[in-house]
């Protein structure tokens, strides 16, 4: 298998584990991660859904062959759990260092000693370890089909970063037609929009110009998808339609999936009895796959009598206008899909760059135009929500082992 391995991580999830993992005392510590499992043909994407905290001196004690070790006990309860609930078991611990990490001797033996039997356990896996410095992580993946090495794992939040078992070589000068952009991005930066997979769901008067952005940012694979699947492994969705079968899709790509996105909308509101024009507002909703993150149910922006609604064709197609009556006619584009799509893209530009100040809040913002307010929304999250939360009956995280909200199964 020559597909890339990627480990994905969402940002309150990683710094749970980052902060056990090197308390400041330089010493060692361990922990299992339980994950989901996407495989397309742009390469394997494991999804980090849980964090199990080894406690030092209890699940977590001096090894017989090796410095420390996780507890036989530890060991059988967490595979346990991960074959019951089909995800995949990665035993994670630290090492000193910053940016460059490898795993030892011991290490290696001791993977070969016991992964073989966690394959059979976990019924199939994958399973492995992960190995931490402060700024990287190394990986050793074993599958039914043979073993292999992470390739980077990243870290999804308001900074979306990568870190790698070691730095990585200097890139070349990005192509002098993007001059302007690597002045304030780097060659870095431009390197990084080169090789991302961005989805548009919806190509109308948002969408299209979502589209003509990014093209001239430089990014490197632009889609534009009805079938759900084919999103599963885009490094960022944009949601530029109006639907609430469109909407619940792209939040259950966002979770299952753990892929970062932004819905953006318009809207015109006409009093049907004054015909006097009410509210013009634009909104822009980052959503980001934890909770808290922007969830669109727990923000109740998929109302459930609206997908009923939408199981005939004619009120799908009502619900896509910008103006609320039926009589005026739907413009295609209009200035107000400017306000929502550029702040959409400008979100996307800083999350890759890291340019966005570590004090920023990625809200829902919603912009009045009449007013000329902009309003940001308080973040929500439900305890039992099926997309954001962590409840064993959500979709977070679970990758192609859970099935999509789509009408038509795949095929």
């Amino acid at each position: 298998m020559n597909k890339p391995i990627e480990f994905r991580i969402d940002q309150p999830l990683y710094q749970k584990l980052h902060q056990h993992l090197f308390p400041g005392d330089g010493d060692e510590h361990g922990a299992v991660i339980a994950a989901g499992i996407v495989e397309t043909s742009r390469g394997i994407r494991l999804l980090a859904r849980e964090v199990f905290l080894a406690p030092d001196g209890i699940d977590y004690v001096p090894g017989t062959r090796g410095y420390r070790a996780l507890t036989a006990k530890f060991v059988a309860e967490i595979s346990g759990y991960c074959a019951e609930h089909n995800l995949c078991y990665f035993a994670v611990h630290c090492h000193g260092g910053r940016n460059e990490v490898c795993f030892s001797a011991d290490d290696i033996a001791s993977h070969e000693r016991g992964y073989p039997a966690l394959l059979d356990i976990t019924r199939g896996g994958p399973v492995g370890a992960l190995v931490f410095a402060k700024n990287a992580v190394a990986g050793d993946i074993w599958t039914p089909s043979g073993r292999f090495q992470l390739d980077h794992m990243t870290v999804i939040g308001s900074h979306i970063r990568r870190l790698y078992p070691a730095p990585q070589p200097r890139l070349c000068a990005a192509n002098p037609m993007y001059d302007r952009h690597a002045r304030l991005f780097g060659d870095v930066g431009q390197e990084i929009f080169a090789n991302l997979k961005v989805g548009i769901i919806g190509l109308g008067g948002g969408g299209s110009l979502i589209n003509e952005w990014l093209s001239h940012l430089g990014v490197g694979h632009i889609i534009d998808e009805a079938i759900a699947h084919l999103l599963v492994d885009a490094d960022f969705l944009f949601l530029a339609a109006d639907s609430m079968q469109s909407r619940l899709v792209f939040n259950a790509l966002v979770h299952q999936y753990l892929i970062p996105g932004i819905q953006i909308g318009a809207k015109v509101a006409v009093d049907k009895q004054t015909r006097q024009v009410g509210d013009i507002f634009t909104a822009t909703r980052p959503v980001l796959p934890y909770a808290y993150g922007g969830c669109l149910h727990c923000h109740e922006l998929i109302p459930a009598g609206r997908l009923q609604q939408e199981a005939l064709s004619e009120e799908e197609r009502r619900t896509q206008r910008y103006v609320e009556d039926e009589d005026i006619a739907q413009p295609s584009v209009i200035t107000l899909n400017v306000k929502s799509a550029e702040q959409a893209v400008n979100d996307f530009m800083m999350m890759f760059t890291g340019l966005y100040q570590p004090e920023v809040q990625l809200c829902h913002q919603l912009r009045f135009a009449r007013e000329r307010s902009i309003i940001n929304v308080e973040r929500r999250a439900n305890d039992d929500c099926l997309d954001c939360s962590s409840s064993s009956r959500s979709r977070r995280a679970r990758g192609d082992r859970y099935r999509l909200p789509c009408r038509m199964p795949i095929a």
